[in-house]
């Protein structure tokens, strides 16, 4: 997958593209039922994940400049005005090191 390089004199983008579908950013995709038959781990992993990928996307949404800034107190404020259960601290430990990662 070729990655975009901004060169020097380019400005910076500041709009994202408009999505073709005509959905909003921040309106949620329909859910799908999950697998069947997968141990009871795999579900617990695959939620946490969910959870922490909400709540790192609302976090840098917000202007969380990294994960260096954000602590679990904040992650858990987050969550609570998300309207979601507040994350333990795995969970609040998986929403740093995904804001790591360039979006």
């Amino acid at each position: 997958m070729p990655v975009a390089v901004l060169h020097a004199t380019e400005p910076l983008p500041t709009v994202a593209p408009a999505d073709p579908s005509g959905r909003q950013p921040s309106a949620p995709l329909a859910r799908r039922r999950l697998p069947p038959a997968r141990p009871r781990e795999w579900y617990v992993r695959h939620n946490r994940r969910l959870k922490a990928m909400r709540l790192a996307i609302a976090l840098l949404d917000a202007g969380a400049h990294g994960p260096g800034f954000v602590h679990d107190r904040t992650i858990r404020a987050a969550a609570v005005r998300l309207g979601i259960h507040p994350p333990s601290t795995a969970t609040c430990r998986m929403v740093r090191q995904l804001m790591h990662y360039p979006r």
